[in-house]
């Protein structure tokens, strides 16, 4: 059962194809909370959605580079999605996950290295069945991207 009464309106409001163009206004909120609240939370988090920042290496300037993201939640995981708010190309954070063996995570504060794992074939279809029931508005941004398969990763805190 959700706490924030925010989360099922957020989750309604994901599946309205008029959301995606808010897209450069949700990230602009999401900075300038991020940047008041001393990097502890941003606008997933005030609704009560699971939120990660990334920070993973530039694939071709090693400079780190750090995205926050709605996560899926999966036996103690992280499952990060490459929707890119249904836009056609990839995210380029999901290029730099390909590209990495490791990340870190902050994650309510807490910041922690993760294991980044592609997840493809029959098990890309299990987890990308049960992102689409966490989080139904995936299922419109795959329609609205043109049918791109979205990048689907596993990230699981590492035991070093």
């Amino acid at each position: 059962m959700e706490s924030n009464p925010l989360s099922p309106l957020a989750r309604q409001l994901a599946q309205q194809h008029w959301v995606m163009r808010c897209a450069p206004i949700v990230l602009r909120m999401e900075r300038l909370i991020r940047r008041v609240s001393s990097e502890r939370m941003g606008v997933l988090d005030l609704v009560g959605l699971p939120s990660i920042e990334i920070t993973v290496a530039g694939r071709k300037t090693g400079i780190p580079r750090t995205t926050s993201l709605l996560y899926v939640p999966m036996d103690g995981d992280f499952i990060a999605i490459g929707s890119n708010w249904g836009s056609r190309e990839h995210p380029s954070w999901s290029a730099n996950l390909r590209a990495a063996d490791t990340a870190m995570v902050r994650h309510k504060g807490e910041l922690f290295r993760v294991d980044v794992c592609e997840i493809t074939g029959v098990d890309r279809k299990r987890v990308w069945d049960l992102a689409v029931e966490f989080w139904p508005g995936y299922e419109m941004e795959y329609e609205r991207s043109g049918g791109r398969e979205f990048r689907v990763f596993r990230l699981r805190r590492s035991a070093t």
